[in-house]
């Protein structure tokens, strides 16, 4: 017997307000229980950078998958699938999960899924655990440049794996890896759609407050760190800061720039994404008002309540 409650989609740009609609659709649509679709919320210890929901929103309703990688671990969209997956068919027994973010490829790797790749080859591992580094290197530009200017080249693990993907079928890595095994998913999707300028001051608040909070503290507390984790916007300004190469104004408005533009990217991303109905957001526009106005949006998304 298929489950009552179905998944809702919740995206939209960096500050453009979805803990606070999750935080009003939680009251709008108990039972429900929200999943992180964050890539760096997914981290300990970088709540404040990450803008993750607060422990007072989080004992609103079980929260999953905030916080539960160490900054030193690996994370791509295949991992996330796999762990954001399993969370949603276990919330769908008894709740519904509200998946929040805004990770393009992230949610696009759960709502579309990932087309299949090959399993591993013995064979050729073999073959190939038998060369350098470099020599590992040198195969893997020369069969999928794109890939290899995305790949951290220094981890014999992920290069030697995108090789066999490309000498096992003929094809570049990076481009089996962006085909979907679903192009048009039926899902209940909503993008928060703002006006430019409103985002952009939105950011701007935002970051200060980061600044108000400890996110300085916060970062000078983290350890080592995966090349996913220092992808976060404002980590490299604000270690910058720690070394005395900027003040803290001046690191404040690169973390406020390098955002804009991360905004702009994600922007650009969910434009492509016909699965999200876009919903305009009006500055100043109480969050109680956007969830009211998911609520109404939900049965026509999908023909269901």
């Amino acid at each position: 017997m298929p489950s009552p409650f179905q998944a809702l989609y919740l995206a939209g740009q960096t500050g453009s307000g979805k803990t606070s609609v999750a935080r009003e659709l939680i009251r709008e649509m108990a039972p429900v229980e929200i999943v992180n679709a964050d890539a760096f919320q997914l981290y300990r210890g970088m709540e404040i950078l990450s803008a993750a929901p607060s422990s007072t929103e989080q004992e609103l309703c079980p929260h999953h998958l905030f916080g539960i990688l160490d900054p030193a671990s690996e994370c791509d969209a295949v991992t996330f699938a796999g762990l954001a997956k399993a969370s949603i068919a276990e919330v769908t027994t008894r709740a519904v999960p509200l998946i929040v973010g805004g990770s393009g490829l992230y949610l696009k790797a759960i709502t579309h899924g990932l087309a299949p790749t090959p399993k591993g080859n013995q064979a050729l591992r073999a073959e190939l655990d038998l060369l350098s580094l470099e020599a590992l290197v040198d195969r893997y530009q020369a069969l999928d440049p794109v890939g290899a200017a995305k790949t951290n080249q220094k981890n014999r693990r992920y290069v030697t794996r995108n090789l066999e993907i490309c000498l096992l079928t003929g094809h570049p890595a990076s481009a089996l890896k962006s085909e979907w095994q679903e192009n048009a998913p039926v899902i209940r999707a909503v993008y928060l759609q703002r006006e430019r300028e409103d985002v952009y001051e939105r950011i701007n608040r935002r970051t200060r407050q980061m600044f108000e909070s400890g996110v300085v503290e916060e970062v000078a507390r983290l350890g080592p760190l995966s090349t996913t984790a220092e992808k976060a916007i404002g980590l490299r300004e604000i270690q910058a800061h720690l070394r005395g190469e900027m003040d803290r104004e001046t690191c404040i408005a690169a973390i406020q720039q390098s955002t804009r533009h991360f905004a702009k990217r994600q922007e650009s991303w969910f434009k492509r994404e016909t699965a999200f109905h876009r919903l305009e957001v009006c500055p100043n526009e109480e969050a109680s008002t956007t969830a009211g106005k998911i609520m109404e949006l939900i049965s026509p998304l999908t023909g269901q309540g």
